[in-house]
């Protein structure tokens, strides 16, 4: 089944310069599109989520049933009993984990190395980015995830515990007024991390809700340039 994935996950691809030495995955929230978290960005920033030497990779997630809302089917990475750290993640997110293989394989595929390569994403999807990084493809170039949270049980913190030989930057964000994934949640999920090993930033944004802000785009643009920086070591 994992050979069909870009048959169900359709992709936009945003690609400014000749050629990317690098590549940058963002993954959407949930009940959103590639093509929609693409365009928030753009929204929010003014000019386009893009940078000069990498190719950026907006996938959309597969529609399933989704539990907190109602069962109805949704376009949303994983499924989730509710949204809370308190709750045990479903088994659905180490499928979507190992179905998303072939989307990283045709990056490298294309000549672009492993550790040239940033994954994240805004709430699910930057919580997705954690589960990646962590715990599937631990050479990448960097993890970021904004306005995201993991369960407290969660098997990144696990998997960490029993490998803490390669930990990928991390950097977050998270808005004091979000009332869907609250700030506790997000700084939470970052503080354990950090006890594990993980070397990384964390933002906060007095006044942001669950949403994107300019402030913090810019300053990811600006972490993005520093995992993968203009020159190549290739």
């Amino acid at each position: 089944m994992s050979a069909s994935i870009a048959k169900f996950i359709p992709k936009t691809t945003l690609q400014t310069g000749e050629r990317a030495i690098g590549s940058l995955i963002f993954f959407h929230g949930s009940g959103d599109s590639g093509e929609g978290i693409k365009s928030w960005l753009q929204s929010v920033l003014g000019p386009e989520f893009s940078f000069p030497h990498l190719r950026v990779v907006f996938p959309t997630a597969p529609p399933r049933p989704y539990t907190p809302h109602a069962g109805r089917v949704s376009n949303v990475w994983y499924d989730r009993k509710q949204i809370s750290p308190f709750v045990s993640e479903d088994e659905t997110v180490d499928f979507m984990c190992k179905e998303l293989a072939p989307l990283i394989q045709a990056e490298v595929d294309s000549g672009i190395l492993m550790n040239r390569i940033v994954i994240g994403g805004f709430s699910m999807g930057g919580a997705l980015a954690l589960h990646l990084g962590y715990r599937f493809l631990k050479n990448v170039a960097g993890v970021f995830a904004l306005s995201s949270f993991l369960s407290n049980d969660s098997k990144v913190y696990q998997a960490i515990q029993s490998d803490s030989s390669q930990l990928p930057p991390l950097f977050q964000c998270h808005g004091k007024k979000d009332e869907l994934i609250l700030y506790d949640w997000g700084h939470t999920t970052f503080d354990k991390l950090k006890e594990l090993g993980v070397q990384g930033e964390f933002h906060s944004y007095n006044k942001l809700y669950h949403d994107l802000q300019k402030q913090e785009l810019i300053k990811l643009q600006e972490w993005i340039m520093k995992v993968i920086p203009l020159e190549s070591s290739m």
